[in-house]
């Protein structure tokens, strides 16, 4: 049985493959911001993808909110805004999850595209 670190770790790993897979090339992993973290930044469609990764041995349906709660949210966007200021990105960024469920040996793999959004008008 993984603990939920090593879930977490090999959820993140599947889905860059995942993402990969579907034409996004991936610009960095568990980037750090204070205390925020973004797990993967992505580009695809001249767009900078912000994707958090959600891995479950649950089939349990969950809403959005349920997934990325409104704190974390708000810290994944102001890891965001800072990532795109330090690097001086000139793009439209999009919020999007990564939803994997594991159960056994069975897996479901789902792209929530444009999950949330940042109501900075900086980003």
């Amino acid at each position: 049985m993984l603990s939920s670190h090593e879930l977490g770790k090999q959820g993140e790993q599947q889905a860059i493959d995942f993402l990969r897979e579907k034409g996004y090339s991936i610009v960095d992993i568990n980037w750090r911001y204070q205390h925020k973290e973004i797990d993967i930044l992505a580009e695809y469609n001249d767009e900078l993808h912000i994707v958090e990764v959600k891995t479950r041995t649950s089939a349990v349906w969950q809403t959005i909110d349920e997934i990325v709660g409104a704190t974390k949210q708000k810290n994944i966007i102001a890891a965001a805004d800072a990532y795109v200021q330090q690097n001086n990105i000139n793009k439209n960024v999009v919020f999007d999850i990564v939803y994997i469920v594991q159960i056994g040996r069975n897996q479901r793999i789902e792209l929530i595209q444009d999950a949330f959004h940042s109501y900075d008008s900086e980003i």
